[in-house]
């Protein structure tokens, strides 16, 4: 299986602008967080990109590309239909094709030299079915990723045969449905936000995108608070009818859209980088002054 197209979703409302914000990389070169995701979806050997944006916002995401912008084609999201509805809407771009999907809200730091995409199309093309990364992470994070559960698959201990899939689930719902064997207590399989997906995903993205179509025409009278069908939702459907996998990834994720997120990542990209003895002594400064004056205790 080769797996030469990927497709970035950045059209979620609120979160559409965090590609285009702007960090310093492990280089210490100044980039957009679109440029950081580029890099590592291209350093998969990806040759086709595509990005599902809002309406309208093609302009900014093409000056935020700099000298990738050639390397890119655009969808759009005409209304904010969810997640699931985003990624369908690049279904003519993948055709019948494999392909890396990545979120355009997370970047990403491998612990190795072989980077976070790569590792995981690795895996997608060594057993040939649909792979998502995951990431062992604590249950007061639960609120913000898909869960998986599954079983190792023999001689290979951070990859595992999925059983099971709930997008955001409850503490509860977790630790009832979702442990897997192995992880210290309180940590579940998160998703790691990039995932392989095959033609057979995509089929239950529309399969679940018109069922919720056609009830929500059935109900048209009495508005329903029904979610919409979301990644999740559509590879559990694909786990009953084939095969799929989850790898932990030798790296860690970060989430742009979470509180003090931009910090965060930004932290993490100098701390791992060429400048990281500079930030530690300013850290260590900022440190040693303590609270500033008439700051909210």
């Amino acid at each position: 299986m080769q797996v030469r197209k990927a497709v970035i979703t950045a059209a979620a409302p609120q979160q559409n602008t965090l590609p285009l914000q702007r960090l310093v990389d492990r280089g210490g070169q100044e980039k957009t967080a679109l440029q950081l995701v580029m890099e590592e979806t291209l350093s998969a050997g990806i040759e086709e990109v595509c990005v599902v944006i809002q309406p309208g916002d093609a302009a900014a995401y093409e000056q935020a590309a700099g000298g990738q912008v050639g390397q890119l084609q655009f969808v759009e999201q005409a209304e904010p239909r969810g997640y699931g509805d985003a990624l369908y809407q690049a279904r003519e771009f993948v055709a019948d094709e494999p392909f890396l999907h990545l979120v355009g809200d997370h970047l990403y730091i491998s612990r190795n030299r072989q980077p976070c995409a790569q590792q995981l199309v690795e895996v997608a093309t060594e057993f040939e079915c649909p792979v998502s990364a995951v990431q062992a992470t604590r249950e007061h994070k639960l609120p913000f990723f898909g869960v998986v559960s599954g079983t190792n698959v023999p001689r290979r201990p951070n990859l595992y045969e999925v059983q099971q899939v709930r997008e955001k689930p409850t503490p509860t719902q977790a630790e009832q449905a979702l442990l897997t064997a192995g992880l210290r207590s309180g940590y579940y399989l998160c998703f790691f936000g990039m995932h392989v997906l095959t033609p057979l995903v995509m089929e239950a993205l529309a399969e679940l995108l018109g069922a919720a179509q056609a009830t929500a025409t059935a109900s048209s009278d009495q508005p329903t608070d029904r979610p919409a069908p979301t990644l999740s939702d559509a590879v559990a459907l694909a786990c009953q009818r084939g095969r799929y996998l989850a790898t932990q990834i030798a790296g860690s994720r970060y989430n742009l859209g979470e509180k003090y997120g931009l910090l965060n990542t930004q932290l993490a990209l100098a701390l791992s980088g060429r400048d990281r003895d500079e930030i530690l002594t300013e850290l260590v400064g900022l440190l040693a002054e303590g609270p500033a004056a008439g700051a909210a205790t």
